[in-house]
């Protein structure tokens, strides 16, 4: 998790997350911690915040007679406590994002599994209509707390140049 503390005053200072273009490196790989442990009450209420009803994630009785034996956890739960694990460190200043491709799950997360992960930078270029931004591509990976892989996905972003984020101009 990349953080600095910017002087906003006398005597005043605020937490800034996340890296600026500049700070990106091709091949440079960051590890995000802490884990997350995915609780049966994570599971059932993202599927029903977002109206999956496959029984799979919250019907025991009829996950028990899957090839699985038990509840898997929803797949984009999986992708967004990943996601969302990249944030502080990869793209806490993005502007937006720009695409997810090549999202792949090869292998199931069950409750109460704990999940790490980390990001390669892909590539890196400067935008050619936005002078003060540019274009950064990462390939994420989750693994669960045996290390094995459960989840791969490449994201593309706009992230602004040192001095032209959000909390370098506003005063919020």
């Amino acid at each position: 998790m990349v953080a600095e503390a910017k002087q906003v005053g006398p005597n005043r200072y605020r937490e800034s997350y996340g890296r600026y273009l500049e700070d990106f490196k091709v091949g440079d790989v960051y590890e995000h911690r802490p884990g997350r442990t995915i609780s049966e009450a994570d599971n059932t209420w993202f599927t029903l915040l977002t109206m999956n009803q496959h029984p799979l994630h919250f019907d025991k009785a009829y996950a028990a007679k899957s090839e699985f034996g038990k509840p898997l956890v929803n797949s984009c739960l999986t992708l967004s406590i990943v996601a969302g694990m990249s944030v502080s460190d990869v793209s806490q200043k993005t502007i937006a994002n720009l695409g997810w491709d090549d999202v792949k799950m090869p292998a199931p997360v069950f409750n109460g599994d704990t999940l790490y992960a980390q990001s390669e930078v892909l590539s890196i270029r400067e935008s050619k209509s936005r002078p003060t931004q540019g274009i950064v591509r990462i390939r994420s990976i989750g693994k669960n707390q045996d290390g094995v892989v459960v989840i791969s996905f490449e994201r593309t972003m706009l992230i602004p140049k040192r001095g032209h984020a959000v909390d370098d101009l506003a005063d919020y």
